[in-house]
Formats: structure tokens, C-alpha cells, sequence
């Protein structure tokens, strides 16, 4: 799979949304609290706010958005997945160049893989109570020239 990472822009909304929409209800402990629309809003907010990137493959295969060194946003396509999309967003968004961190669901075993294996470590773990899904959730880290 040939891989473009580019800026993201208003077009490409839907299929970012549709993305996390999809990925929202493929995973069995993941509550569902919004709507496709909603998810939608969400998404095009991160433009607004957020650096964002998407990799394409001929489509929209995946997204990242980051504020400074906080990334809030990473997701794959299902399709896409274990081919190098979430590898290639990491890399354009200069995670070698920068200190990153971010949180995942503690029960997000393959998030926590890929991230474990990009040079990211746990520093914190919470019941869950400060996120909207109230999931227990894990923070993780990467100082600068953490492997890519």
C-alpha cells in the first residue's frame, strides 16, 4: 500500500468521521454517545483547532490531529490497518522531532501495542472517571528520538 501523509482539509471530513464512527462500532466496550452527524462536528472541530493529517491510499485511510506535543486523535481505517497508515501519520507529524503524548482506553490492547512499540511509556493510569466515555484510561509518553 502506497501511502500519502498530507494536511487535512474540510473535504476530507466525512471520511474521517466515518473512520472513528466505524471503528466506535466495531469495538464491543466502546459506548456509542454521539451520532454519525455529531461525530462529524467533532472531526471538522479538530480542523479548526488541531494540526491534522490524513494518509491516504488512493481514499482516506487514516487520520492523526495533535496540538503542540499532544496528540488527541489517531485512527485507522479497519481495512487499512497493520500496513504501516498509523506508522506513516506518527512520522509526518514529527514524533521523532517532538516530546508526544496522548491517551488511550486501558482496554485498547492494540493501541497500546502500537504505541509501546513506537518508544511511547505509561506514566498514568485513571479510572476513568474525567472522560466523557468513563472508560479506565492510561497516558502515555515518548520523549524526542523515541523510536518511529
Amino acid at each position: 500500500m502506497r501511502i500519502v501523509v498530507e494536511s487535512a482539509g474540510p473535504e476530507d471530513v466525512p471520511a474521517m468521521a466515518s473512520i472513528l464512527s466505524d471503528w466506535i462500532d466495531a469495538t464491543p466496550w466502546m459506548p456509542r454517545l454521539h451520532s454519525m452527524a455529531e461525530d462529524r462536528g467533532f472531526v471538522a472541530g479538530l480542523l479548526a483547532s488541531h494540526e491534522v493529517l490524513v494518509a491516504r491510499a488512493n481514499w482516506v485511510v487514516g487520520f492523526l490531529a495533535r496540538q503542540g506535543g499532544e496528540i488527541d486523535a489517531l485512527y485507522v481505517a479497519a481495512t487499512a490497518r497493520g500496513r504501516g497508515v498509523g506508522s506513516a501519520l506518527l512520522a509526518a507529524a514529527g514524533a521523532a522531532e517532538s516530546d508526544l503524548s496522548l491517551w488511550t482506553f486501558q482496554a485498547n490492547a492494540g493501541a497500546l501495542r502500537f504505541y509501546s512499540a513506537r518508544g511511547f511509556v505509561e506514566t498514568e493510569r485513571t479510572d476513568g472517571s474525567g472522560n466523557a466515555e468513563r472508560l479506565p484510561d492510561v497516558r502515555l509518553v515518548r520523549k524526542a528520538g523515541g523510536a518511529a
